[in-house]
């Protein structure tokens, strides 16, 4: 007869251990529809808790504007993103790249786990385009880390080169066996990105289950494959593009969505 006893660390881990994270990102568009013609920000709440993610990624979310919550009767009393974390998303991490006299905006990401530690990492290259990196390492069952990084890039061309450069260069300082999931707007419609995120190993996901990065702007018809998802260490699967109502009526981005495998 066989008396070994399990190891209990062993026996824990796989009944707790999270394997598979839903993962949503989308360029809010600060609240309101493309061209800024209505302020749809509860539509979109209620529309992005329908997916049941366990992470948001979230780029142009406001932290408040002052002269915006004069005008709206159903402007939120908290910040965008608390807003839409709700009760749903207990942990929420907030980094403000842009700030302007009536507010402020940035990335901000929604997450189901603990976030244990977060940073957000100026990437500004020069001029009046500010953007940021969002890092946040997450406690997920199973998993020494998980990482996560909401990213906004710039639009001219030069400055995206070196904005990938410095998250390169944050990369390399993580756990080099970790899960890692970028996210985010690149703005990056010539396709560039991919060659050096493959740098520090950084697998695009609608590339890999399609050949190339999903288009995504404008939402009601997307031509241009500005957002993406990346992951290290971890693979996916189904990959979405979200481009039917409401999404497409709720920013100027599709918003993506995947399944996460760890």
């Amino acid at each position: 007869m066989n008396t070994t006893i399990p190891n209990p660390e062993i026996v824990i881990d796989r009944i707790t251990a999270v394997r598979r994270l839903q993962v949503m990102t989308i360029n809010t568009h600060k609240g309101f529809t493309a061209l800024n013609r209505r302020f749809i920000l509860p539509e979109l709440r209620s529309a992005v808790q329908s997916t049941g993610a366990d992470l948001v990624f979230l780029q142009e979310v406001l932290g408040s504007h002052e002269l915006h919550a004069k005008r709206f009767q159903d402007w939120p009393t908290m910040p965008q993103y608390e807003f839409l974390a709700d009760s749903m998303w207990p942990q929420f991490a907030y980094g403000r790249n842009a700030v302007y006299p009536d507010g402020h905006h940035g990335n901000a990401l929604l997450s189901k786990f603990p976030i244990v530690e977060h940073h957000n990492l100026d990437v500004t290259v020069k001029g009046n385009e500010q953007r940021g990196l969002l890092h946040c390492k997450l406690d997920v069952p199973g998993h020494a880390e998980v990482h996560a990084i909401c990213v906004h890039l710039g639009l001219r061309e030069s400055h995206r080169t070196e904005q990938i450069g410095l998250l390169l260069d944050l990369l390399a300082t993580l756990d080099p066996t970790a899960p890692v999931i970028v996210a985010g707007d690149f703005n990056d419609w010539r396709l560039r990105a991919d060659a050096q995120l493959a740098e520090q190993a950084l697998a695009e996901v609608f590339r890999g289950a399609y050949g190339a990065p999903a288009k995504s702007f404008p939402a009601r018809f997307p031509l241009l494959r500005l957002d993406r998802i990346y992951v290290r260490n971890a693979t996916a699967r189904s990959p979405v593009v979200l481009s039917t109502r409401p999404w497409s009526h709720l920013s100027d981005h599709a918003p993506l969505a995947a399944e996460i495998h760890l």
